[in-house]
Order: structure tokens, then sequence, then C-alpha cells
């Protein structure tokens, strides 16, 4: 039988769902995908967020716009996806990226 006042934090990845382990700043999970980072996917999403797109076509657009390959940057944005959800930490960073 576990006690619940000191059995110590919960990770959510144990129940399926994201992380909450803490990720250092040499963690792959940190590292651009195809040379979009973090902090840019969010600069895209202000800039999206501020025209109105509400769509990953639209994202890209705006991307392709910058001079970004458009197929790349869709594997990119998929990829931060995946991350965000596999880690809270993640998740956080990107909303305040965000300016949440």
């Amino acid at each position: 039988m576990v006690n619940v006042c000191t059995a110590g934090p919960v990770d959510l990845a144990s129940m399926g769902g994201p992380s909450t382990r803490p990720r250092g700043v040499d963690d792959p999970i940190w590292q651009p995908i195809n040379g979009i980072s973090l902090q840019d996917y969010a600069r895209l999403a202000r800039e999206a967020q501020a025209r109105g797109i509400v769509d990953q076509a639209g994202m890209i657009d705006i991307a392709t716009e910058r001079g970004w390959n458009p197929l790349e940057t869709k594997v990119a944005l998929d990829g931060w996806l995946v991350r965000i959800g596999q880690s809270v930490e993640v998740g956080q960073q990107f909303r305040i990226f965000l300016g949440f």
C-alpha cells in the first residue's frame, strides 16, 4: 500500500499523459526541428493569431512568406505538437514564448 502523503510527485507519463519531469537544457526535446526552434514556432503562432489564422495550412503559408520550406515547416510544426504533448515543461515554455 502506498501512502499518498509521502509517495512523492507523480509523473503523468506513467498514466499516459505528458511527462512532468524536469528537462535539462541539453535534453534533445529542446532541439530545433528542421531548423525551427520552439521559440520560432511560438513567433509563427503569434503572427498567425494576429492575422486571424487558425489552422496549420495558414501557418505554413506565413512560414513560406518568411522563406521557410513548407514541407520542412509542416514536419517541424507536427513535431513540436508531439513534443508539447510529451512534456508539460515544453508546453509551458511554448506558452511563455507565445506570451501567455
